[in-house]
């Protein structure tokens, strides 16, 4: 079975609408093909298209209009940080690039923690990588994950320069982001943060300690990021 046909119907939907979307197939202002066009087209059920669709409209990327239908708007600017769908996804790959500043890596959790870890969660140890992330080649955020080493054989050997880390568990591992709960504090740059997000030391960048939750029970995602918002905001449906 390939990746492609792991995903749910709606999923495989909504990826294909955001690629057109970005690449200019559908410019802004421009309807998308009705929903009785795109269930026979994909050979999908109404709840199903409608599904897609509202997970373009939580993303930004569709807004709905009583009797015209889903109508394209410009792609999001701002920071999609908090979108479940993956910062890839609601800011459009080609304005965002991934540095992989430490490959993934088998380890145990570090003590303390900042969360509280499941039993399989505690018993597996996790996998763990930095990131650092730019917005039209200016270094936004720096991200440090921690990743449950739960059934995701091959994981470390995979590439992420320049990939969704989302899209690869969705695809790759089946592992959906739900939801999850977050911590967030404005904060002093030290001299690693200032070099890496190209800031004085001193200047102030935004926080925040995440915990997601995911469609496997006990399995979340563990991130620390630090956002510099000077020249972007952070948006997002959670």
């Amino acid at each position: 079975m390939t990746e492609g046909n792991r995903l749910p119907q709606y999923k495989k939907l909504y990826e294909t609408l955001r690629r057109h979307i970005l690449s200019g197939v559908y410019e802004e202002g421009s309807l998308l093909p009705s929903e009785n066009e795109l269930c026979t087209v994909h050979n999908m059920t109404r709840p199903t298209v409608r599904h897609a669709l509202e997970a373009l409209v939580q993303d930004g990327f569709i807004y709905k209009k009583q009797g015209k239908g889903s109508i394209v708007q410009k792609p999001p600017q701002d920071i999609g940080i908090l979108s479940i769908s993956g910062t890839s996804s609601a800011i459009g790959k080609q304005y965002l690039q991934t540095q992989i500043l430490q490959k993934p890596k088998i380890k145990a959790w570090p003590k303390p923690f900042n969360f509280d870890l499941s039993e399989a969660e505690e018993d597996f140890g996790c996998i763990y990588m930095e990131r650092l992330r730019f917005v039209n080649e200016y270094p936004v955020f720096y991200d440090i994950n921690h990743i449950p080493n739960i059934n995701l054989p091959r994981f470390t050997s995979r590439t992420f320069e320049d990939k969704s880390l989302f899209e690869i568990l969705r695809n790759g591992y089946q592992v959906e982001i739900k939801g999850g709960e977050q911590k967030l504090k404005a904060i002093k740059a030290d001299d690693k943060i200032g070099k890496l997000l190209r800031i004085k030391k001193g200047d102030p960048v935004l926080y925040m300690e995440r915990k997601l939750s995911t469609n496997r029970e006990g399995f979340h995602i563990y991130s620390t990021i630090y956002f510099n918002s000077e020249k972007h905001a952070i948006f997002g449906n959670f």
